[in-house]
């Protein structure tokens, strides 16, 4: 049979899909491989900016000059959203967008067999149901479940509901079944994902706290993780709900885009800085030992410079524990690539390098005051000869020294308490309750 090689653009549901189409090949008779021995390349692609569509279609022509035999698939956002700029890409012998991935083996089988390119975009319909997709664990400590799809809210810098269409969710029961499946693989962490997560189970009555509850019922899953939030959609009385959850991990990555109030009106955010800190300051009368991390657009049309500095000030009162800086970059097909005084490329740029400066500087305020506290330690891959390293609840990276090397603690959960701080990470000792281990 033959090798498939995959990449991956874009977030963490893309990553979980990959997984998906991954399986199905194997079930198929594939054999996943490297780039070297590959007769097949799945390119996954991302659309959120410009940026991402150009990263992806050079990927694909870099494939075909490297390897001109083998059979390359273009799949994913990019296609979904602009089946136009897709379809030009030539050097891609299957497209194919969001929806029915489950078929692209046979695809792949159908044009080895008779070389005849094939195009198959499907478009959503506001009818569509979710897509009710699963895959294997991967040998990963922790489990990426996607549980939502789609998008409702139109940002107008954002073309992903016309790459994933309108918000829909994995049926609970279907859920839980996944979950289990994980825990019986060994994984003790989850983290649910989705395109806007916080929408979770509104056609069912639902809420995304009915998801975290029942994987927390879940014997040998001992940590359930969220991903990105959108701030609006979280309640007082979820909050509650998830305080109540002892697996529950309190960071909390709340999309923030901008902390300028006449920028988020621009950019059709549902919010504004006055709300989002009302939630924060509640998440942490709530949750005490909660971390904030988020996404930070810098450079979006019309941005003054006083602008920019009111989002670098509320950056730096929320105090984030990691925050992702990006430049704004123009998505064609959405209502911001249309306005007027676009900022300047350089701009741009010197907003990006402040704004990360920014964000370096409050990481290592964070971490510092770590220093002295005691925390659960879910351990990982070893990488390294001289440390253990795993995450704290609030997703801290904690080192420890090897006291010896042959030794591992992967998923395993132990306490440590922290002793030193740096730049992205903690040194600490693991302890017990009987003192030092």
């Amino acid at each position: 049979m033959y090798n498939v090689c995959f990449i991956t653009f874009g977030c963490k549901v893309s990553q979980y899909e990959t997984d998906f189409i991954a399986n199905c090949f194997e079930s198929a008779g594939f054999s996943v491989s490297d780039e070297n021995n590959a007769d097949v390349f799945v390119v996954n692609s991302c659309t959120v900016t410009g940026s991402g569509d150009s990263k992806s279609l050079y990927k694909v022509r870099k494939l075909r000059r490297d390897y001109p035999d083998s059979v390359i698939v273009l799949t994913g956002c990019l296609p979904q959203a602009s089946p136009e700029i897709a379809g030009k890409c030539m050097e891609a012998d299957i497209i194919t967008g969001t929806k029915e991935r489950e078929k692209l083996p046979q695809l792949v089988l159908q044009i080895i067999g008779d070389k005849n390119r094939i195009v198959n975009i499907s478009e959503y319909t506001s009818h569509d149901l979710y897509e009710d997709i699963s895959c294997k664990s991967t040998t990963k400590t922790r489990a990426f479940l996607k549980i939502q799809d789609g998008c409702n809210c139109f940002c107008s810098y954002c073309i992903i509901p016309y790459a994933r269409g309108r918000c829909r969710s994995k049926p609970l029961d279907s859920l839980i079944h996944e979950a289990e499946k994980i825990a019986e693989s060994g994984h003790k962490e989850i983290v649910l994902v989705g395109i806007n997560l916080a929408f979770y189970g509104r056609e069912y009555g639902l809420r995304l706290v009915d998801a975290v509850e029942a994987c927390c019922k879940i014997n040998g899953i001992e940590r359930v993780r969220l991903s990105s939030l959108e701030p609006e959609m979280i309640s007082d009385e979820d909050l509650l709900r998830l305080s109540h959850l002892p697996k529950f991990c309190p960071q909390f990555h709340l999309s923030l885009q901008s902390g300028s109030r006449q920028t988020l009106k621009k950019m059709n955010r549902k919010y504004n800085p006055e709300e989002y800190m009302a939630l924060v300051k509640i998440i942490r009368d709530i949750f005490p030992d909660a971390s904030f991390t988020t996404d930070v657009m810098v450079g979006f049309p019309q941005e003054t410079e006083a602008e920019f500095a009111e989002s670098m000030a509320f950056v730096e009162k929320v105090g984030f524990s990691k925050i992702h800086v990006f430049q704004y970059s123009p998505r064609n097909g959405t209502p911001a690539s249309k306005m007027k005084n676009q900022v300047p490329k350089n701009i741009k740029s010197e907003r990006a390098r402040r704004m990360k400066k920014l964000g370096e500087k409050l990481q290592k305020i964070y971490m510092k005051n770590l220093v002295g506290k005691t925390v659960p330690v879910l351990f990982e891959r070893e990488n390294s000869t001289e440390f253990h390293q795993g995450h704290a609840p609030d997703y801290t990276l904690i080192k420890i020294l090897r006291e010896n090397s042959k030794k591992s603690l992967r998923n395993q959960i132990f306490y440590v308490i922290i002793e030193e701080s740096h730049d992205d990470y903690c040194l600490g000792r693991i302890i017990d309750k009987n003192g030092d281990r």
